[in-house]
């Protein structure tokens, strides 16, 4: 259906208008007609449809106006045009008034026409292409029939001579930080100017200043320039016409990613005004809108394949730097170390950050997440990952303690699944909290509202309040498979560790001897016998086991699994003062995993026959999938310190091929 906008016309005069292609003028002939009128004809030029129409009914006026209507108050004239005009004021339309006698027209009224075509255009396809006119450009809807423009938060760093993010500024320094940005064409059509009080303007809502810019590109005879023209303080920017067929090129940027009070779309439109006199405001007679959506911060979980690993080097963790080292080099990626300098002491490189990536049509690019902890690898994002094409965003909390949980151990996400028919193609980000029914510690806010409003990976809180750390990375991962569910879960389990440790005790093995090989335990020699007769542990690990399987219960309702996607990993724990737990032997659930190489806390179990009884219960569990186990040594450097080799390492891996404007929320 055309756009539709009134004139109002004056007999004994002929006004002059501009009509833009695609939409139609509602000229009121009743209104305009003189006194004693009773029927009218219309005469036009071939370069307008005049369309007369009365209530529903419709009747073609032809052009020679050889035709008289009767004069009616529900009457009016359609007029559009289809073509552009080659020169101001080419077309016309008069109406002729008749009265009684049917003798000459007693008056009549006119309008001369000058036919402009206009069109602010966006890849609303998402195609890569920038089409024309496209009629769904102004809307935006999910799924793979979906339409609507995508816009990335130009949140990376292609200058290194600039302090901050691209999006900080309102200036552009090379091509490169162009092609961060989606491209928006302004297409217009017409004579080589517009009639006199006519002019375009460029605008954006008050309400999206903060979230898009707009760059135009000029090119003068010495070069291109790239001048910021909408955003922040600039709410409009007026275009110059340039006539005959022109495309003017915009580069649109996101400012702000989705938040609670952002949901995501911005809106951007181009008007064209009309000023009746000099000293009366201009008026809009035509408005064309384009919607963008900025692209969400999305997560990626275990089962994609790694670029990078991240650790930091610290006085006590030469051999764990060594062992981590020998695991990336089967795994074929890279190993990315940050030195005393940057880390300042501060070993957990999975607590300070978390990495993601933005991806539209035309660009993907990784995006690390800065958690509030801020502890010695504060400035380590900003320093040493931010730059050209690998982005960064943070949320700090203005009024909320930062605790132990809005570290991002705390911050895990599942593979894909489906849960009772409704998919979830780029898996649930996964974060604990505190039990429903105490007052515990929780993430802080700020975060969570940033996490929920991305809208793809629909957060699962969990239950990890329990745990002196908190972190749901202490009893549960996800590791990948080849078959059709495509992973397994992986969980940690106390009744599994006493199972086994019954099941050893039987077979004669009760005094095989705990932490062998560690000269750093205070304790004295623990074996299966004196795990088993300890009571008090007992009572520990039976609560702990029941934390955690309320987790359990919530992860196989929220992600759609059944027990045999589940496999129990050994683990005891011990209760603190406060009443929280934490692993009693280094904790594997708590591993690295990287494609099919999995990198798993050394557990120092009882040996039996040479061989430590938890690492070979747990190969003959994980290695039968195809999948290769390392143990890696990391009691002295992260597990003393309630860490393991999860917490202190980190992995950027390669985003999902799966788009993610084809999700359905």
């Amino acid at each position: 259906m055309l756009r539709d906008r009134t004139l109002r016309l004056q007999y004994g005069s002929r006004m002059e208008a501009v009509s833009v292609l695609g939409t139609q003028i509602s000229a009121d002939v009743y209104g305009a007609a003189p006194a004693g009128a009773v029927s009218f004809s219309v005469k036009h030029t071939a370069g307008v449809q005049v369309e007369v129409v009365t209530d529903d009914q419709s009747q073609v006026a032809p052009a020679n106006g050889g035709k008289q209507w009767p004069l009616d108050h529900r009457t009016i004239l359609k007029l559009s045009m289809n073509k552009a005009s080659t020169e101001a004021n080419d077309n016309k339309v008069t109406v002729n008034y008749y009265g009684e006698d049917g003798g000459p027209p007693i008056d009549q009224a006119g309008v001369f026409l000058t036919g402009i075509g206009i069109s602010l255009d966006v890849d609303a396809d998402r195609d890569g292409v920038v089409e024309k006119n496209n009629p769904r450009k102004g809307t935006w809807t999910w799924g793979p029939d979906g339409q609507g423009a995508i816009l990335l938060v130009n949140c990376d760093k292609d200058n290194p001579f600039t302090s901050g993010l691209d999006c900080d500024d309102e200036k552009i320094f090379s091509k490169e930080d162009l092609r961060d940005m989606s491209r928006m064409i302004l297409r217009t059509e017409g004579p080589q100017r517009l009639p006199a009080g006519y002019e375009m303007v460029l605008y954006i809502p008050m309400s999206d200043s903060d979230k898009v810019g707009v760059f135009y590109v000029e090119n003068p005879f010495f070069g291109q320039r790239y001048i910021h023209v909408l955003g922040r303080r600039k709410l409009y920017h007026v275009v110059k016409y340039t006539g005959g067929s022109a495309e003017l090129e915009f580069f649109v940027e996101g400012l702000r990613f989705p938040d609670d009070t952002f949901p995501g779309l911005v809106s951007i439109n181009i008007s064209l005004l009309e000023s009746l006199t000099e000293g009366i405001p201009r008026a809009p007679i035509f408005i064309d809108t384009v919607v963008f959506r900025v692209a969400p911060w999305i997560m990626t979980p275990n089962t994609l394949a790694p670029v990078n690993v991240f650790v930091c080097s610290v006085k006590d963790n030469y051999l764990f730097l060594k062992e981590v080292k020998s695991l990336v080099s089967k795994a074929n990626c890279d190993l990315k170390v940050c030195f005393g300098y940057m880390n300042r002491g501060d070993r957990w490189m999975q607590d300070e950050i978390e990495f993601g990536y933005i991806h539209a049509p035309h660009k993907c690019f990784p995006v690390v997440l800065d958690s509030p902890r801020d502890g010695g690898l504060k400035d380590f994002s900003i320093k040493e990952i931010l730059g050209p094409d690998f982005g960064y965003v943070t949320r700090e909390p203005l009024f909320e303690v930062v605790t132990s949980l809005d570290s991002f151990g705390n911050l895990e996400v599942s593979p894909p699944v489906t849960v009772n028919g409704k998919v979830y193609p780029l898996g649930r980000i996964l974060i604990g909290s505190s039990f429903p029914t105490s007052a515990g510690r929780r993430m802080t806010k700020v975060v969570r509202d940033f996490l929920y409003a991305q809208q793809v990976q629909s957060p699962v809180e969990l239950y990890s309040d329990w745990l002196t750390v908190g972190h749901v990375d202490e009893f549960v991962t996800f590791v990948p498979l080849p078959d059709k569910k495509q992973f397994r879960m992986l969980m940690a389990s106390t009744s599994a560790c006493y199972k086994l440790f019954r099941e050893k005790q039987k077979e004669g093995h009760g005094e095989a001897t705990m932490f062998k090989g560690y000269s750093g335990t205070d304790t004295k020699r623990v074996t299966i016998n004196k795990v088993l007769s300890n009571e008090l542990m007992v009572q520990e690990n039976q609560y702990v086991q029941r934390c955690i399987d309320w987790n359990r219960d919530i992860l196989k309702k929220e992600l759609g699994l059944t027990e045999k996607d589940i496999i129990d990993l050994p683990a005891l724990f011990k209760i603190d003062k406060m009443g929280k737990a934490m692993a009693y032997f280094p904790n594997m659930v708590n591993m690295i995993v990287l494609s099919r190489d999995l990198g798993i806390p050394k557990p120092f179990g009882p040996i039996i026959e040479g061989d430590c009884c938890l690492e070979a219960h747990v190969r003959s569990l994980l290695e039968p999938l195809g999948l290769m186990c390392s143990f890696i040594d990391d009691i002295s450097s992260y597990h003393k310190m309630l860490g393991e080799v999860h917490c202190g390492t980190n992995v950027h891996r390669k985003p999902f091929s799966f788009k993610w404007w084809h999700v359905i929320p």
